[in-house]
């Protein structure tokens, strides 16, 4: 059984970021070696080109390690110096996405959950408390953020709805995998952010379950009975993987990989879908909330 420290919808509570690469660096690395042969070709050592430039040798030698994103200026500057001929502004665009690639965007203690559920041909979710991260809409992820205790700074907030807005893009991915969610009526009825929010989030959802692949289905609240008392959780498949189990609560979260647990994670779910309404009449149920205002 492996273990992820953190939560994925809960959010987190420390606002420092840090550069991840990963997802660029083979960009950064070509890069870093157009402007380590230019620099060379004009007989610069490292010392002596950054002296030129402006900036570090520790920080030149990042860069044309891939291991940092030049700057605009810098890249202007080596363009001048070294006399590129246009080769290194060309990429002044390419080198903007980079960045904003680079930026991270999730908590490191997400991080690995957020690769995998990258990859998920399948996802299965039972949602109790709150509307899914890969559901909410724009308005409703930043009402959660900005809610956040102890508070969150105005771009850290941002910065996490975009990030959660980033990874609904595996829905839209072709060919589809297949996703469900299992959601308690509650969570339905509690209007985060305002009526107007709400209101656009619960169309949101009608728009989502109307989607073929997507299934979504609601626990009512008149139930008698409750497989989920336990607590949330999601099942995923990433491609050529086993599936796992995932389960989170305030910012504390667990990944498991042992197949008996999640075997038992699988069955629950099944009574869960069994218990909730069939998802044309989870479709209407939201309908009936929708026009309750």
């Amino acid at each position: 059984m492996a273990e992820v420290q953190g939560g994925g919808d809960s959010g987190d509570v420390r606002p420092e970021l840090e550069e991840d690469l990963s997802e660029v660096s083979d960009f950064l690395k070509a890069i870093g070696k157009q402007i380590k042969l230019l620099r060379e070709r004009a007989g610069l050592t490292q010392k002596e080109f950054a002296k030129q430039v402006g900036y570090t040798e520790s920080l030149i030698g990042a860069v044309e390690q891939g291991k940092r994103t030049p700057q605009r200026e810098l890249l202007e500057a080596s363009e001048r110096i070294l006399d590129a001929g246009g080769l290194l502004i060309v990429t002044s665009d390419d080198i903007e996405s980079a960045k904003a690639k680079a930026r991270v965007r999730h908590p490191e203690w997400f991080r690995g959950y957020a690769k995998l559920e990258a990859k998920a041909q399948e996802l299965h979710c039972v949602s109790l408390y709150g509307i899914p991260g890969l559901l909410q809409t724009e308005d409703h992820a930043r009402a959660v953020f900005s809610m956040r205790h102890p508070i969150l700074a105005e771009e850290v907030v941002e910065e996490r709805v975009a990030a959660r807005m980033a990874r609904q893009e595996i829905l839209a991915k072709w060919p589809r995998g297949m996703f469900s969610w299992v959601i308690d009526e509650g969570v339905l009825r509690r209007p985060i952010g305002d009526w107007d929010v709400h209101k656009e989030q619960l169309r949101h959802l009608l728009r989502v379950g109307s989607t073929r692949g997507m299934v979504i289905q609601v626990l009512p609240l008149d139930r008698t009975e409750h497989a989920g008392d336990g607590g949330p959780f999601t099942l995923i498949t990433p491609r050529g993987r086993s599936q796992m189990g995932y389960i989170e609560v305030q910012t504390s979260s667990r990944l498991i990989t042992d197949q008996e647990e999640v075997r038992i994670m699988n069955a629950r779910y099944g009574v869960l879908r069994a218990q909730a309404n069939t998802p044309q009449e989870s479709m209407t149920l939201i309908e009936k909330i929708l026009g309750e205002r």
